[in-house]
């Protein structure tokens, strides 16, 4: 295990009365119960799992249900709740803000208040909200904002806006494409060139993003006129890796993927400094984050790449973090 003490970017929590809307709600994320949380149980895993801070925030599927004052209220409470507990133990938590997407004039306010008042330390955002994802043109207002700010932003996958498949649970590859498509809106919108002071990390290694890269390469090739087209084929030397520089942009974590047969692709297209460790607690139970952790620790990675994804990538985004 590296000697680094981890900072986890993917961790989750479930405050008492938001556990109890969803019960009430009969909703089960990812087609799972929704598991029991608690900060002292948040705190033994950690200690048990080499993590030092867990960066929280609420999962999916957040608090928007088509009532936009109800929206606002819930991710108001949230994000007290979440900087309490932070408050407590600002060495073991961080937390991202939950906003009421698709509600963006409630979400800038919210993020606003959130970062200014609560000292957030980034904002969590659904892959989808009702539908609509990351690089819609209407939650460009939210995005010129976090822009501004040169905020972390956690997107993390939700239910796909399609029906579910009887006997498989969503969260074993719906919430991996919700992801993934959310990464390509963001691309062919052309968001990601308008707002690079957003730093965004893609929950579980990116869904399917660095597995099909270069098929993402052929849909922004197909934007693109007759002689730019082209040109990258004639120049691929050049013009492939500079094409595919925008999917360097992204932060990813391991979270759920730090696996043999998921790291190379991570590792062939993610910037070694834009990768974070992440644990996905308390959806995934400490025993599969254990497993997963062995995978992790015993792939082949140069001691600094490995200290790095642990601890020092994080760092970087979260500097009051250090140390």
């Amino acid at each position: 295990m590296s000697r680094a003490r981890r900072i986890d970017t993917h961790q989750h929590l479930v405050p008492p009365r938001y556990a109890a809307w969803m019960h009430e709600k009969g909703i089960r994320p990812g087609g799972v119960d929704l598991p029991a949380w608690s900060e002292g149980a948040a705190l033994k895993f950690m200690d048990g799992n080499d993590i030092q801070t867990g960066v929280l925030s609420l999962s999916t599927p957040g608090v928007y249900f088509g009532d936009v004052a109800e929206a606002r209220r819930w991710a108001r409470e949230i994000n007290e709740f979440s900087a309490e507990v932070v408050a407590r133990e600002p060495d073991r938590f961080g937390f991202f803000a939950t906003l009421p997407l698709p509600d963006v004039e409630g979400a800038v306010a919210e993020a606003e208040y959130a970062l200014d008042v609560l000292h957030a330390d980034g904002i969590v955002l659904l892959a989808n909200n009702d539908g609509r994802y990351l690089g819609d043109p209407g939650f460009e207002p939210l995005l010129r904002f976090l822009h501004e700010r040169g905020a972390v932003v956690f997107v993390h996958p939700g239910e796909l806006p399609a029906p579910e498949v009887p006997g498989i649970p969503t969260f074993t590859a719906d919430f991996l494409l919700d992801t993934t498509r959310t990464a390509i809106s963001l691309i062919l919108s052309g968001s990601m060139k308008k707002y690079p002071g957003i730093k965004f990390i893609l929950a579980h290694a990116g869904g399917f993003v660095p597995y099909i890269a270069y098929r993402i390469l052929l849909a922004m090739l197909n934007e693109k006129n007759k002689a730019q087209q082209a040109w990258t084929l004639l120049d691929q030397k050049h013009q492939v890796p500079k094409q595919l520089s925008v999917l360097k942009r992204f932060y990813y974590d391991v979270a759920l993927s730090a696996s043999p047969a998921a790291l190379p692709s991570l590792l062939e297209v993610a910037s070694p400094d834009h990768i974070t460790y992440g644990s996905d607690f308390p959806f995934a139970p400490p025993v599969a984050i254990g497993f997963l952790n062995k995978q992790f620790e015993k792939y082949p990675l140069d001691p600094g790449l490995r200290a790095a994804i642990d601890r020092g990538n994080s760092e970087a985004l979260f500097p009051r973090l250090k140390g």
